[in-house]
């Protein structure tokens, strides 16, 4: 069954939610939904309290590091980390507390060139058991790409149902963004849901959309209850009026 997975997006070490589209290296055109008056550590200690498993921590640029660790260490083995993240740091997060690295444009050359090799280098230095790979997905005419670099470069690397199947051998879990509506608070991106749920051999969670307990409960019946969601901007703990947290938390115990 589709469960709610929580988030903590952290930017300039803070908690925040922001149209993940809109980040640039110098900072101009950045659109903000909601920064919070309560650290990083609050949300996973309320995490902790409900019960809440398979979260994520996001840093979202530098400055984030002590933020995330703080939230790990709060909620030992209940949150993952991603944002940054190489072979070099991967120990130290899970040192921190955190139950899973999550890697994005690391495996991607500069150019947007997939790469085996850093892959390889990813799975050595946390476990594939450990690892969750980031997929970013933005509709393009070959159904969807993977976007890097804060989902400004289209990458050499295709969603398809072959593409999953190989990935899943290397890591535990995936976390799906749909690029094109994150953020945005306009509803999911019903065909990526679909087709995810009939592709992938391993657990996920979808990010991206999500308004209200009904958009959970439409991830559930598209994905036949093989897809998870999370909520960011339109949850009231972050300043959203669509979806409740106390709802969400509900939805988990009755599908528990």
């Amino acid at each position: 069954m589709t469960k709610f997975r929580p988030c903590i997006d952290l930017h300039d070490g803070r908690v925040k939610q922001i149209v993940g589209s809109s980040l640039r290296d110098d900072g101009t055109g950045l659109k903000t939904n909601f920064v919070s008056d309560r650290d990083a550590a609050w949300y996973a200690e309320l995490y902790k309290r409900d019960g809440l498993t398979g979260g994520h921590v996001i840093l979202l640029g530098k400055g984030n590091e002590e933020a995330a660790k703080s939230a790990a260490a709060a909620y030992p083995g209940g949150l993952q980390i991603g944002g940054g993240i190489r072979p070099c740091n991967a120990a130290e997060y899970l040192d921190a507390g955190a139950s899973h690295v999550i890697v994005t444009s690391y495996l991607f050359e500069t150019d947007g060139t997939f790469s085996e090799t850093r892959l390889e280098k990813m799975v050595a230095a946390a476990g594939r058991e450990k690892l969750v790979i980031d997929l970013s997905c933005k509709a393009t005419a070959k159904g969807w790409t993977v976007a890097m670099n804060r989902w400004q470069t289209l990458t050499t690397l295709d969603v398809t149902s072959e593409s999953l199947q190989w990935l899943a051998g290397q890591c535990a879990e995936f976390l799906i963004h749909a690029v094109d509506v994150e953020g945005k608070c306009e509803g999911i991106d019903e065909a990526l849901v679909t087709f995810l749920g009939e592709h992938s051999p391993i657990p996920m969670t979808y990010a991206g959309g999500i308004r209200h307990l009904d958009d959970l409960k439409r991830i559930d019946e598209l994905s036949q209850g093989r897809v998870d969601g999370t909520v960011g901007s339109a949850l009231d703990l972050f300043g959203g009026s669509g979806a409740k947290y106390d709802e969400l938390v509900a939805w988990n115990r009755r599908t528990a």
